[in-house]
């Protein structure tokens, strides 16, 4: 790996942290709607929406296509929001956990 590539991943990595720390740092919904409002666009807003809007329809076994169907959402999405909650990073987990088991 060249050397400029070796700095260019150490910056990558160092703003993916401060990114993570921007989100833990956030108090309330609004701070949280107001942050992302200005990070994202519209879309990809609302692709992550679209995404989490699913995970309650998984836990609860919903199938595929019925998820499809009641939410517009593509089998493709659904399919990977799946995947990630049997074998991600343990975010949906660890959120859906904290909004509905409690």
């Amino acid at each position: 790996m060249k050397a400029h590539d070796q700095q260019t991943q150490e910056m990558v990595t160092r703003a993916r942290r401060e990114l993570y720390r921007a989100f833990a740092v956030l108090d309330s919904e609004s701070d949280v709607r107001g942050f992302l409002l200005d990070l994202c666009t519209p879309a990809e807003i609302e692709a992550m929406a679209d995404r989490w809007r699913v995970v309650p329809l998984l836990k609860q076994g919903v199938p595929y296509r019925e998820i499809h169907d009641r939410t517009g959402v593509s089998v493709t999405t659904v399919g990977r929001v799946a995947r990630f909650l049997e074998s991600g990073n343990g975010g949906y987990e660890a959120v859906y956990a904290k909004l509905y088991d409690s």
